[in-house]
């Protein structure tokens, strides 16, 4: 099966790419994914039980000067706590120092911030839909420790939160490369003693009305330019050679990244004297300055030092850096660099990647990742368009694209895998290597199909079926489905001839360790021949969290899964069981955490892969990344990802995967208050939904439509819920029908009808008992009490908030504890039961950093 999003590529020779059987729905097949997930994300997305953050990255080794701009913030921050938060903004040139003396100021700073230094990046932010301030905000109240289910969705409820917490706080906030003044002023923290201090290459002038203080970053002089120098190679290599060293400072034009480059030159190149460079840089810089029309001194300076640089690297290395420039996001670890460039094993990226570091091309963060300056980005980009094949950029786009799907699949499974998908991503269930140990890449990893032997990788699972019943002579090979270009070969497959299962891939050994010794590899080393993920399966989609007048509980998302829904689920229990996830202690929360580090560059390859036509990885990434959202509040993200996926199935021309993200597309937009928008998609999806024939997914949208009625007219939401449940029923969907009937007893409540609300909420609880989920059947008793409550049957109804709360506790669902303790101590007569089950409240609220705990510590002082 071929579906394809673009022009046909040759398969190597030797490859096979099919399935055997029949599959129902869309196809579709990754290409070769390079593992290797690392999880390295900020330690700053959870805060820690104590709240004090400690996010700002450490400053760069060799360090020099500054000593008067960072006297001079030293002697603005000593008035703070006189005139309230003080700013300080510096600003300057790109490339000149702006981060780094920001980092160092902070790092030497600590103690005057006893609760701790918040960081936020917003280059990262901006490249999404105009959310940036607001996403900033959700930044500092994670750091602060509020869990996303707290989160508030508007930017004027985030700021309010954000200034009542940060009045408790003596901190430091750090803001980089901002670009206007409102980035800086929605973020001041109100505590005594507190600071801001923002990185731009604007001037930003207008933050003086705000009591700002602009400090100017100035390029080095001289003698700073020749400590950094010393620094990187050496005072007595310097010190030899003091006229040219001079001389190379005077080329670098004082730009610490120029520096750095040269330094790096010179300290890979024993050989290469100073005078040598010189007169190279010389030489370069004339050129340049001969064939550009209006690029600024300093950019031909930075310039001529990376083409210097460039010239030296050794091919893999050179293709790398061309390949990395045209990359989309601001990070990537050695998995994706190996699958941008198309290599077979992360340890081949890996030997590129450090010749670039060591040259001094790319910078490693804190977390273990790779990044570019912007600078050196933008050389990377421009030497790629200049030097590759016109479609070199689409193509590194595709099998990153490729990449991301895979994994982000495989993280949506190990969430939860009894939820709707309408892609059906079919492969391989012995995808993934073998773990190798932690900071170690391990060497070719995975076998290919199921029988297949893997290159040095983990073997296929045992007793599953070759290669389409072929004599199992190939591995997998690549993205038939995905954007329509096959990938590489996978290894080699030994076993699983003709049609026969195979037995466990013989050949394939652990991975061995890689050359990295970076934090990082938990999961797969190397997913080479992967095909993609294997069949995920259809099934209902509920979200038991909706924002709903009808339910009492008006939390946004569950605190383990928003959208427990049901399924036949397809058979991806072997991917699943195979995903680099799948090892660890708890699956969903590292599939989490992983998704949370990259979703900045998820968001990125889905823009990018949008604009080159590559529409069947598009929607199905942007499926699958729903799962980060309904944990994570990003609702700025979570919609722009579903408006390129709806947009791309639609050009796609798959009607039920544009019903299923627009339906989907409708939770952020209910959330962002934009609810006639929100009812557009729905009306959408529904007609595309009745035009796929696909009955779950009419029951889904159904759902959805009930969720938006649940706040505009009761009446209607009963009779979407209605519908619902008759299309789960029909399609034999136990668990959507449990759900459905869930919603609808809270709806009939809404509507005043009690008494049949009652019957459906006892029937719900019933067939949540026997479909064994303990926890969405206590919450169906908790909403059953309020109803109850409603109806005056006040002993009745504390008897079962009561028991729903314990429940509830013993499921570790401690939002709706606590929300269901609330609506008990409304029934209780004792004053000090009241407050027994108030305390309690408070301590979760508290806890997670909830706007309730005001309220409900307000009442507890009252009583």
């Amino acid at each position: 099966m071929r579906a394809q999003d673009g022009a046909e590529h040759p398969e190597p020779a030797g490859i096979t790419n099919s399935l055997p059987g029949s599959v129902d729905g869309q196809l579709a097949q990754a290409g070769v994914v390079h593992g290797g997930i690392t999880f390295n994300y900020h330690a700053g997305q959870e805060a820690p039980q104590d709240r004090r953050p400690d996010q700002v990255p450490r400053p760069p080794r060799g360090f020099v000067d500054r000593r008067q701009l960072l006297a001079a913030l030293d002697e603005l921050l000593a008035l703070g706590d006189a005139v309230g938060c003080p700013i300080g903004v510096f600003s300057g040139l790109p490339g000149i120092g702006k981060t780094a003396a920001a980092c160092q100021w902070a790092h030497n700073n600590q103690p005057r911030f006893p609760d701790g230094q918040i960081f936020v990046d917003f280059a990262g932010l901006r490249a999404g839909t105009g959310g940036d301030v607001s996403e900033a905000l959700a930044i500092c109240l994670r750091a602060l420790g509020v869990r996303d289910q707290y989160l508030p969705p508007g930017l004027a409820d985030r700021t309010a939160l954000y200034r009542d917490l940060s009045a408790k706080h003596r901190m430091l906030v750090v803001l980089d490369d901002v670009t206007r003044p409102a980035q800086v002023t929605a973020l001041l923290p109100q505590g005594r003693g507190s600071a801001v201090l923002a990185t731009s290459t604007w001037r930003l002038g207008e933050l003086v009305l705000d009591g700002a203080s602009l400090l100017q970053l100035d390029v080095l002089d001289t003698d700073s330019a020749l400590e950094l120098l010393s620094a990187l190679c050496g005072p007595r290599r310097i010190a030899d050679e003091a006229e040219s060293a001079a001389r190379l400072a005077e080329l670098c034009g004082g730009l610490p990244v120029a520096l750095r480059i040269c330094g790096a030159r010179l300290l890979t190149h024993r050989r290469l004297t100073i005078g040598a460079l010189v007169t190279e840089l010389s030489d370069e810089q004339n050129r340049l300055s001969r064939i550009a029309v209006s690029s600024a001194h300093e950019e031909r300076t930075v310039s001529a030092a990376l083409e210097l640089a460039y010239r030296d690297l050794p091919e893999a290395a050179a293709r790398m850096y061309r390949v990395l420039g045209l990359l989309p996001g601001l990070s990537f670890d050695t998995a994706v660099a190996a699958a941008a460039a198309g290599l077979r094993t992360p340890g081949q990226a890996q030997e590129a990647l450090d010749v670039l570091e060591a040259a001094s091309l790319l910078t490693v963060t804190d977390d273990g990742r790779y990044a570019l300056h912007s600078l050196v980005r933008l050389h990377a980009r421009d030497t790629a368009r200049a030097l590759d094949p016109p479609d070199a950029e689409r193509e590194t786009v595709r099998r990153a694209a490729a990449h991301y799907l895979a994994l982000t699949a495989a993280a949506d499974l190990a969430v939860r895998a009894d939820r709707l998908r309408i892609a059906r991503l079919a492969g391989v269930s012995g995808a993934f290597g073998a773990a190798g140990p932690s900071g170690a890449v391990g060497a070719s990893g995975a076998s290919g199909l199921s029988g297949a032997s893997g290159l040095s990788g983990a073997s296929g699972r045992s007793g599953t079926p070759g290669a389409s019943g072929t004599s199992g002579t190939s591995g997998p090979t690549g993205a038939s489905g995905l954007s329509g270009t096959p990938g590489v070969s996978g290894a080699s497959g030994t076993s699983g001839a003709s049609g026969t299962p195979g037995t466990s891939g013989a050949s394939g050994t652990p991975g061995a360790s890689g050359t990295s010794g970076r934090p990082g590899p938990i999961g797969a080393s190397d997913l080479s021949g992967i095909s993609g993920p294997s069949d995920l399966g259809a099934d209902t989609d509920a979200d038991p969290c909706a924002d709903a007048s009808s339910c009492a509980d008006t939390a946004p998302y569950t605190e383990t899964s928003s959208y427990t829904e049901t399924s036949s689920f397809g058979d991806a229990g072997p991917f699943r069981d195979a995903s680099p996830f799948a090892g660890a202690v708890d699956p969903g929360r590292d599939a989490i955490s992983w998704l949370e580090a990259e979703r900045a560059n998820i968001l990125a390859v889905l823009r990018e892969a949008s604009g080159f036509g590559l529409d069947r990885a598009v929607w199905q990434t942007a499926e699958a990344f729903t799962v980060l959202f309904l944990h994570h509040r990003h609702l700025a993200d979570w919609r722009e990802s579903l408006e390129l996926g709806a947009e791309a199935a639609r050009r796609d021309g798959d009607p039920a995967a544009e019903a299923r993200l627009r339906s989907l597309l409708s939770r952020p937009l209910l959330d962002l208050g934009r609810d006639e928008q929100a009812k557009g998609q729905l009306d959408t999806a529904e007609q595309l939904a009745v035009e796929s024939g696909h009955l779950v997914l009419q029951a889904s949208v159904q759902e959805f439509l009930g969720r938006y009625w649940d706040t505009h007219d009761p009446a209607r939401a009963v009779d979407a819920y209605r519908t619902s449940l008759a299309l789960n029923a029909e399609a034999g969907e136990k668990r959507g029908e449990a759900l459905a009937r869930y919603f609808l007893g809270c709806a009939q409540s809404a509507a005043g009808a009690h008494a049949t609300a009652l019957d459906a909420l006892a029937r719900a609880r019933e067939a949540f008992l026997s479909l064994g989920d303990d926890r969405m059947a206590a919450r169906t008793l908790a909403d059953t009490g309020r109803v109850l409550a409603r109806t005056g049957a006040r002993e009745e109804a504390a008897a079962a908030l009561s028991r729903a709360a314990d429940d509830l506790k013993e499921s570790d669902a401690s939002h709706y504890e606590a929300r269901a303790l609330e609506d008990l101590a409304d029934l209780l007569d004792d004053p000090e039961a009241v407050r027994s089950c108030l305390r309690r409240a408070l301590a979760v609220y508290e806890e997670g950093g909830s706007p309730r705990a005001t309220a409900v510590l307000a009442r507890l002082t009252a009583d």
